[in-house]
C-alpha cells in the first residue's frame, strides 16, 4: 500500500516558517480546508494551525544549539485517532495513507484530539469541526497543476528545501532513500502508531582551525594575547572569551 508522507531534514531547516505561512495560505483557500484563520497572531488567537515550527535552544550556555522542529500530523500507519471517533469521521485512505476529516461527519467532541500523542488536532472555532494537516490532498491530485508542483504547499515553499514528499513504502523513493542513508526516524516510536512522516537527524559538525591559519595583522586576539588557552589544534572554541 502507498504511504504518502513527509520527510523532515532537521539538519538544514532554519526555522524561517516559510511551511507555516505557506500552509496557512494553501488551507485558507484551498477546497480541502477550511481553515478558520480570523485572529491567528494577537494576544488572544482564535486560528488554527495545520502546520508549525517550535524552536528549541538546548544545550549549556555557551555551548548550546538553536534547533527548530516542525511538527504536523504525521499520518500514522496505525492512527490512534481513527479508530476512537464516534461518527466515522476520522478516516485513514486506503489508496496512500493520507489521515483526513470528514467535516459532514465531524461533531467537534474532540475524542481524536485527546487520543492523538502528538498534539497535531485542533478544533476550528468557526464551524465546530476537528482539523489537521490533509499533505494538501486538493494539490496533490490536481491535474492542472505542472506535476512539478503537485506536492504539499510547505514543501514547494520551503527555500532550503528541508522537506522531502513521497512514498514512504516504496523503497527507490527519494523519501525511502532519505531515511536509509541518512538515519531518518518517526517521532515517539514508543506509542506504537507508526508515524509516516519522518525526520532526519541533526549531523554535528567541528571546525578546526590551525593558529597559522589566522593570519589577520591587526588580528586583536593575537596581539593582546587573551586568548584563555590554546591546544595543538586550535578550534573556534579556543578563541571565545
Amino acid at each position: 500500500m502507498t504511504q504518502l508522507a513527509l520527510v523532515i531534514d532537521l539538519n538544514v531547516c532554519v526555522g524561517c516558517h516559510a511551511c507555516v505561512t505557506s500552509c496557512k495560505q494553501w488551507n485558507t483557500s484551498g477546497a480541502a480546508g477550511p481553515l478558520f484563520d480570523e485572529n491567528p497572531y494577537d494576544k488572544d488567537p482564535t486560528g488554527t494551525f495545520f502546520n508549525r515550527v517550535q524552536t528549541y535552544e538546548v544545550g549549556t550556555y555557551p555551548n548550546t544549539e538553536t534547533i527548530h522542529f516542525p511538527k504536523s500530523c504525521l499520518h500514522c500507519e496505525d492512527a490512534p485517532c481513527v479508530p476512537v471517533c464516534p461518527t466515522g469521521a476520522s478516516y485513514k485512505r486506503e489508496n496512500d495513507g493520507i489521515v483526513l476529516v470528514d467535516y459532514d461527519k465531524c461533531i467537534g467532541c474532540k475524542y481524536c484530539s485527546w487520543a492523538c500523542p502528538y498534539g497535531a488536532r485542533e478544533l476550528d472555532e468557526k464551524e465546530q469541526v476537528m482539523t489537521k494537516c490533509t499533505l494538501c490532498v486538493d494539490r496533490i491530485y490536481d491535474e492542472s497543476l505542472p506535476e512539478a508542483e503537485r506536492k504539499p504547499a510547505c514543501v514547494m515553499a520551503c527555500p532550503t528545501n528541508a522537506r522531502l514528499f513521497g512514498d514512504v513504502h516504496d523503497p527507490d523513493s527519494e523519501v525511502s532513500v532519505a531515511i536509509r542513508e541518512q538515519g531518518g526516524y518517526p517521532l515517539m516510536p514508543e506509542w506504537g502508531t507508526k508515524p509516516a512522516n519522518h525526520y532526519l537527524p541533526r549531523r554535528k559538525t567541528k571546525m578546526h582551525i590551525h593558529e597559522d591559519e589566522l593570519v589577520r595583522v591587526d588580528n586583536p586576539l593575537k596581539k593582546e594575547d587573551i586568548r584563555h588557552k590554546t591546544t595543538k589544534d586550535v578550534t573556534l572554541d579556543d578563541w571565545l572569551l
